[in-house]
């Protein structure tokens, strides 16, 4: 059996300014919050806004109720967003932890409408969450063979 070595990738941590330009190259990441007690995952799409991370959501949604029920700071949550290649697993990964808050000013929540249009086919997005970073951490997958070389842009 002939074995084939690939070159060692290289794992660069990332500070948090680049980690979210990175961020702001994608639209799709995945949020996550607490439902009945457990970690809940929910694949959404991101506009960066002020160095905060905004998403629609609709009434009836979980992550809604849990944004808007908290009041002071906000309902902790993880964002994370990526751009790999399937097949050389080079790339970056972006997880920002912070405070999310259901956008309740009408001027602010009009605005973010046309800076984001849902993907999901929902027509009712009416409801926008903020995300204000509190921890950003990032890490660049490179090949490792001097160039550094990876997918930084998406």
């Amino acid at each position: 059996m002939i074995r084939h070595e690939e070159p060692p990738h290289r794992r660069i941590d990332l500070g948090p300014g680049e980690a979210l330009r990175l961020l702001g190259t994608v639209s799709l990441g995945r949020i996550v919050f607490t439902r009945q007690a457990l970690p809940t995952v929910r694949p959404v799409n991101h506009v960066l806004d002020d160095g905060d991370i905004v998403i629609r959501t609709h009434e009836g949604a979980a992550l809604t109720a849990h944004a808007g029920q908290e009041s002071g700071k906000g309902v902790v949550v993880a964002y994370e967003a990526d751009a790999i290649d399937p097949d050389t697993h080079l790339g970056w990964s972006v997880v920002v932890t912070g405070y999310a808050r259901l956008v309740t000013d009408p001027v602010d929540l009009a605005r973010v409408r046309t800076l984001l249009a849902p993907w999901a086919p929902y027509e009712d997005l009416d409801h926008a969450v903020r995300i204000r970073p509190h921890l950003v951490t990032g890490v660049l997958l490179t090949d490792g063979v001097g160039s550094g070389t990876a997918a930084t842009t998406a």
